[in-house]
């Protein structure tokens, strides 16, 4: 073939045109034009037009586009160009796309980009393993900061509550006291009244053998009236009031009220967090009390109804064995977990990010520190009433 001659692949009418044009304006070059509408509505060329051509003509290095006659284009034309593309790569061939429109050069570079690697992004963000634990130490340090920050600002704000000069709204107040208590009683109920019923029905089995039924009365008694009444409650109030003073705080966070306040001279420790602490502070004890009375009730059905136990009789068994010393330390437990709880909520709450994931996250990680604080508040306490005797 000589310079600057022209071969026609295929003729169609007119109205259905979509034809390629074959030429050599170089000695290295092949020119491919592309002539009428290229959509998937005609009938397209096929890539073999361009390997027959390409196997003619051994001494081609190079092959360019002419769409000045295109008049129309779609993903057709998209497939027939990376159809060529392929075939160039497997003949060495280089392909030049300078004549192409714009939108097919970018869709082009789109297709022939190199698609990532299946664990390229892995490798590259694997950190060393002392690396990691230095990050993770570096967060928990930075964490335990702002907490110890956190209860020492809780700490002035609840001083300045007891002087009277704290800033708060008494209505906020009122209403944190009734959503924590008196709408926290049914769940309380429920959950305390199952404990008393496991908590003697397990002691039973046990002492049934020795013919020592009636201790019964005094294991659920001594064991709601210390301890597990206000774990179950504190628990309890972690997942429903401290997740929602979470929640709240965060929502707050991200619709920037907080910094609003903050902007006009209002603390929100004392507008927020104070009205928060000091209602778990006042509703928790009431609220272990009665939980107490849930499950030792609890524990009076498995008596009067499994052991054949008098009621007068169980009642009795349980005043003789749980003392003071039992109902106050059971009470310091629902006073400390109040606060724990109040103060998980709100500090995760005003940790929160700037986005509805975030908020969630609040909540879930204020579940997690309240019932984890709950746990070493336990332990700490029962060792201390050991130590002294109590």
């Amino acid at each position: 073939m000589t310079e600057g001659s022209t071969i026609t692949a295929e003729m169609k009418p007119e109205s259905a045109r979509s034809d390629l044009d074959f030429s050599r304006p170089a000695e290295d070059t092949l020119l491919i034009r592309l002539l009428g509408s290229w959509t998937l509505g005609h009938e397209l060329p096929s890539p073999d037009g361009v390997r027959k051509q390409l196997e003619s003509e051994p001494r081609v290095r190079r092959i360019a586009f002419d769409t000045e006659r295109l008049t129309h284009w779609d993903s057709g034309l998209l497939t027939f160009l990376i159809k060529v593309r392929d075939l160039c790569v497997q003949t060495n061939i280089e392909l030049d796309n300078t004549g192409l429109p714009k939108g097919v050069k970018r869709l082009v570079a789109l297709a022939s980009a190199v698609p990532e690697k299946k664990d390229a992004r892995a490798r590259t963000l694997r950190e060393p393993f002392f690396s990691q634990v230095g990050a993770h130490t570096i967060d928990f340090v930075r964490s335990s900061g702002e907490m110890l920050g956190f209860i020492g600002e809780a700490s002035v704000a609840f001083m300045k509550f007891l002087g009277g000069r704290a800033n708060y709204r008494r209505s906020d107040l009122i209403l944190i006291i009734q959503q924590s208590g008196a709408q926290a009683l049914p769940i309380v109920s429920l959950i305390s009244l199952l404990v008393g019923l496991i908590l003697a029905f397990i002691g039973a089995v046990q002492l049934m053998m020795f013919g020592a039924q009636i201790y019964v009365a005094s294991l659920v008694g001594i064991a709601m009236v210390r301890v597990m009444g206000a774990i179950m409650t504190g628990i309890i109030m972690a997942g429903r009031t401290g997740a929602a003073f979470a929640a709240e705080l965060g929502t707050m966070q991200v619709n920037e009220e907080i910094d609003a306040l903050r902007t006009l001279g209002i603390s929100p420790m004392e507008f927020l967090v104070l009205p928060r602490m000091v209602a778990l502070a006042l509703m928790m004890p009431l609220l272990c009390l009665y939980s107490d009375l849930m499950g030792i009730l609890g524990g009076l059905i498995v008596g009067v109804g499994m052991l054949d136990l008098n009621p007068v009789v169980y009642f009795n068994q349980t005043r003789a064995a749980v003392s003071l010393n039992h109902f106050w330390v059971g009470l310091f437990h629902g006073v400390v977990f109040g606060v724990l709880v109040a103060l998980a909520g709100c500090l995760r709450g005003l940790q929160c990010g700037r986005s509805a994931s975030a908020v969630g996250d609040a909540a879930t990680s204020a579940v997690v520190t309240g019932i984890v604080s709950i746990i070493v508040a336990t332990a700490i306490i029962t060792f201390i009433c050991n130590v002294l005797g109590i």
